[in-house]
């Protein structure tokens, strides 16, 4: 056997093999898994209520609440200004078992420059090696309005390796209905028991929803073509180190019982700020190998007396 020549063969597959593996990871940890992040995002907060303006929305969606037997959300008015003054802006890090980075995710919510309601973005991106392996570059819109900023517009724009992806959801709240296309095919319409959140509208809703340890509130969210009511689960206070310094901080982790897009293995919990920002510090999230690990790295939003006093 020529041993030199045998060398070189076992030396041009390793890198294949290892490129595989780095592959898999990029692809696995950033894109479905990463998302989990995202989704898990949107569960959560706390204060006075605001049951009252729930129940005058859903006044003409009585019949099908009491069907379901679902309770109108209890929300915390100063939380709800804070969150949709539309001029927050949160920047997180995201990392593999809280040790390699390999992403960015940056969330804003701002004015609809084409009318009435807000924007609330999402955009996700690779960082370091990951951004040669597999890039990539995914950004999420959503137009919510009023009371209850219930979604009506969804768009997804998706640059992941190769792949480019462009889906859109509109919302018919009144109607119980949602449109969802996928590049130029027709849409598909489904029929819900009631009104639904997507993954981003309900992360920023249930940030303004009161939280107590002894009361479980649901968000109706429209996932895996179906409307899923997800649970909150209060754990209690923890004072964590932040951007801002020792903070005390309120642990909540969603339950849901379903995948979506999002590929989830494990429980996902993380840590909200104890005042009326209710500003997300750290997420923590199980996957396959490891965990997912987002902590927030830059914040702002005016409205926030407690960090903008």
């Amino acid at each position: 056997m020529d041993l030199n020549k045998y060398r070189r063969g076992t030396a041009r597959r390793a890198p294949t093999a290892s490129a595989k593996i780095k592959h898999w990871i990029a692809s696995s940890v950033i894109t479905r898994r990463g998302r989990v992040l995202l989704y898990t995002l949107f569960l959560i907060s706390g204060g006075p209520t605001l049951a009252l303006h729930a129940e005058n929305y859903t006044q003409k969606n009585d019949r099908a609440l009491n069907a379901n037997e679902e309770i109108p959300l209890s929300l915390d008015p100063k939380a709800l200004a804070v969150i949709y003054s539309g001029r927050e802006k949160m920047h997180f890090s995201i990392s593999w078992s809280g040790g390699v980075k390999i992403g960015d995710l940056v969330l804003t919510v701002t004015p609809n420059p084409a009318g009435d309601g807000l924007l609330i973005k999402a955009r996700v991106k690779d960082h370091g090696l990951f951004k040669l392996l597999y890039p990539v570059d995914d950004t999420f819109t959503t137009l919510v309005s009023g009371p209850l900023k219930l979604p009506s517009r969804y768009e997804v724009y998706q640059r992941e390796g190769k792949r480019k992806v462009h889906r859109l959801t509109l919302y018919d709240q009144e109607k119980f209905q949602v449109s969802y296309s996928k590049h130029e095919n027709p849409p598909t319409l489904y029929s819900l028991a009631g009104p639904a959140y997507n993954e981003f509208s309900s992360f920023f809703i249930t940030r303004a929803l009161r939280l107590r340890r002894e009361e479980e509130q649901r968000i109706p969210s429209f996932v895996d073509e179906q409307r899923h009511k997800v649970a909150v689960k209060v754990f209690g206070k923890e004072q964590k180190e932040t951007i801002f310094g020792p903070r005390n901080t309120i642990k909540v982790m969603p339950k849901m019982n379903f995948k979506g897009l999002y590929d989830k293995d494990g429980d996902t919990v993380f840590w909200l700020t104890d005042d009326a920002c209710r500003i997300p510090v750290e997420i923590r999230s199980k996957i396959l190998i490891g965990s997912l690990v987002a902590e927030l790295k830059e914040y702002s939003n005016p409205a926030c007396k407690t960090v903008f006093p």
